[in-house]
């Protein structure tokens, strides 16, 4: 497999861990496995950090203009 296809697996692990705590898991999980997906990059821990992500994941935004990613 290609690195790519490899790390789009990870997300659903990867985001499962981000979302964890979250009230409501299943809508976290389908955002940040956009997230993910585009910006390749999932931050560490239940919230917070998205600056190790830089700005693809810190400043996606919703129709709403509300910050996408969890």
């Amino acid at each position: 497999m290609d690195g790519w296809h490899d790390h789009r697996s990870a997300c659903a692990g990867l985001c499962e861990v981000r979302c964890a705590v979250h009230s409501r898991k299943n809508v976290c999980e389908r955002a940040c496995e956009t997230c993910c997906k585009r910006c390749k990059c999932v931050p560490p821990g239940t919230s917070g950090n998205y600056e190790r992500c830089g700005k693809c994941y810190s400043e996606m935004k919703t129709h709403n203009d509300e910050r996408k990613c969890p």
